[in-house]
């Protein structure tokens, strides 16, 4: 009896395995919170690596980089400047063109006013920044889990319940979750968005109207989340009528409010810089300078860096990796996350592609796909038919977070650090 109790409370054990897994199901929210804490020990770690072993001292004025040199590099700068000296009116302009150059205007404010707020009281800027996104990170892996969970409701499988706690985990570990140590916007772009389409799941479409204030002055992608809120009208509406009600009966108004909000949440900073500055088009002007260009068309850009890289065999290969992503959220993998997840999951990466040129800070930006995470899980623990979790699910989770730590260190080492000669921004 002694050797049975011992081995089932030894983790190395099958039974201690199991018992773990029956822990962690159990206690959801306790395990995502004490995962992310763990992935932020572990990012601060690959930081530490990248400074001390990928870092040039010329990129930082000090001979013995660490970790916290690499915090205020990029586009932090700007977010302080934005924090202590707010926005420049008028535009500043390139002397020699006599063009519109590179300035703050080109970010968007809730994060830095954040932070002026933190500074008001005495918190410096990179300390304050750091604990304000290890707060707001944890609280988006609770809310991915609780966003992903929420399809459990409607069909309550086990398998659904521990691919909703794992997909939430391996978020916490994709390769650019260390900018969520920096004074950057993703941690809680990442809170809005997933607490958006959780309250698009519970029909709580006023608080989505709310929600899709504060980010329309965190980041640009209101959009995909207002193409999102639409397929849930339409498969509510369907929903309703093949059950014989009233479709959408007592939240029509909610929900139209919800729609105009998310639209206006799209618009509101690029209209807001205009009227301050004096400039309708400042915003646009701005993040041409920044090399946007939306003139050359919706994925044209993207066309055009495949072939000048390979050729054809470019485009085929860009092509098809759309192809695979989308038949995958469409397909038997992504069929258990819910179908507002899975419409967020087509919009975001294709509105990106649309309206961002070919820049290594679309791995940054894939953050907020946190739907690549469920089917990660999914395509790790589940037979290739998606009927059921294999025996050996652990094993295979085991081997993602392996290659999530490499491809962690690799974006940390290449991309996060600076040299002012030859770098490209994260």
């Amino acid at each position: 009896m002694g050797v049975s109790s011992g081995a089932r409370a030894n983790p190395l054990t099958g039974a201690g395995r199991h018992r773990l897994a029956q822990v962690a199901l159990a206690h959801p929210v306790r395990t995502v919170i004490l995962v992310h804490l763990v992935s932020r020990i572990v990012a601060w770690l690959v930081l530490e690596v990248a400074a001390r072993g990928f870092q040039n001292p010329a990129g930082v004025d000090t001979l013995d980089p660490t970790a916290v040199d690499l915090l205020p590099l990029w586009d932090s700068k700007w977010y302080e400047r934005i924090a202590r000296h707010g926005y420049p009116v008028p535009l500043p302009l390139d002397p020699q063109t006599g063009r519109f150059t590179y300035s703050a205007w080109a970010f968007y404010p809730l994060f830095p006013l954040l932070m002026r707020g933190l500074d008001a009281i005495g918190v410096p800027f990179i300390a304050g920044a750091l604990v304000l996104n290890v707060v707001l990170s944890t609280l988006a892996a609770v809310l991915i889990w609780a966003t992903l969970h929420q399809g459990t409701h409607a069909d309550p499988q086990p398998q659904r319940a521990r691919l909703a706690l794992v997909a939430a985990c391996l978020w916490s570990f994709y390769p650019a979750t260390p900018v969520m140590l920096k004074p950057y916007t993703e941690a809680l772009a990442m809170v809005l968005i997933a607490a958006s389409l959780w309250a698009l799941l519970r029909r709580r479409y006023l608080l989505v109207a709310l929600l899709s204030v504060p980010l329309g002055f965190t980041r640009g992608v209101a959009p995909a989340l207002g193409l999102a809120a639409l397929v849930h009208l339409v498969v509510r509406w369907r929903e309703d009528r093949r059950a014989g009600l009233d479709p959408l009966r007592g939240a029509r108004v909610a929900a139209v409010v919800m729609l105009v909000m998310t639209g206006l949440s799209g618009v509101a900073w690029p209209l807001v810089a205009g009227w301050v500055s004096g400039i309708p088009s400042a915003f646009f002007e701005v993040q041409a300078a920044w090399g946007m260009q939306p003139s050359a068309g919706p994925f044209t850009l993207w066309l055009q860096w495949a072939w000048d890289s390979k050729g054809v065999l470019g485009v085929i290969v860009i092509v098809g990796l759309v192809a695979t992503y989308i038949s995958l959220i469409a397909g038997r993998h992504g069929r258990w996350i819910p179908v507002e997840v899975r419409a967020w999951a087509i919009a975001y990466p294709i509105y990106l592609f649309a309206v961002v040129r070919p820049i290594t800070s679309m791995w940054r930006f894939l953050l907020l796909d946190f739907p690549l995470a469920a089917l990660a899980a999914s395509v790790a623990m589940r037979t290739s038919n998606g009927s059921q979790v294999v025996p050996h699910w652990r094993r295979r989770v085991g081997i993602v977070v392996l290659l999530l730590l490499i491809g962690m260190l690799w974006w940390s080492s290449s991309l996060l650090t600076y040299t002012p000669w030859g770098s490209r921004p994260p």
